[in-house]
């Protein structure tokens, strides 16, 4: 599935169950649900993400960029700081650096508690408590959806490499794909809309 298409289904996720949530709705929200939707994809060097931060797009250049890094970080944090967040950062980049797509840590209930804990941590420390709520409902749809296309997520990993995926699936770069995803956007888009009035007159 697409970058795009996993931010949409995040948004559209949160704008239907953030009523449940603590603190209801707000922009941080949709923003940190829209950048935990495409993580996961981090893995992939031409992912979104990816595409502002490394200068050439291949996985030679993310694993040299995303492992110095993290070893520096995790250097860095043993010199002078000795703090738990800058270790589990660190550790997270050298991760992010060796996963290969859909069948590392970041496409993995694992990475998605490993990055929660970072996040809540975070949140704690400026007393944002709820910050971790809206980055597990982005993450855990881009693992959800990604189970709708052929070649399936490790969720289980590092403890098992098998691929999970739904009975129907779809190939995310076929133009069956493409039109499934085109109408998701349009859903999406749509839906949206006819949130906005409950959201700004609430």
């Amino acid at each position: 599935m697409k970058g795009k298409t996993h931010a949409g289904m995040g948004i559209v996720t949160y704008l239907s169950i953030y009523n449940m949530l603590p603190e209801k709705f707000n922009y941080i929200g949709v923003l940190l649900v829209a950048f935990a939707s495409i993580l996961p994809d981090v893995d992939h060097p031409k992912s979104m993400i990816n595409k502002y931060i490394l200068p050439f797009k291949n996985k030679f250049t993310k694993v040299v960029l995303y492992g110095c890094t993290g070893i520096l970080l995790i250097w860095y944090d043993y010199l002078y700081t000795d703090t738990p967040i800058i270790k589990a950062v660190g550790i997270s980049l050298i991760i992010i650096a060796v996963s290969t797509h859909r069948s590392g840590l970041t496409h993995s209930f694992t990475g998605m508690i490993m990055f929660s804990f970072i996040v809540g941590y975070l949140g704690n420390m400026y007393n944002l408590h709820y910050l971790v709520y809206y980055f597990m409902i982005g993450y855990g749809m881009h693992l959800f959806c990604d189970m709708f296309t052929n070649r399936g997520i490790a969720l289980f990993y590092p403890f098992e490499n098998r691929k999970f995926k739904f009975p129907l699936t779809y190939r995310s770069n076929s133009k069956i794909g493409s039109a499934i995803e085109g109408l998701l956007m349009v859903f999406g888009i749509l839906f949206t809309i006819y949130r906005l009035p409950v959201i700004f007159y609430r």
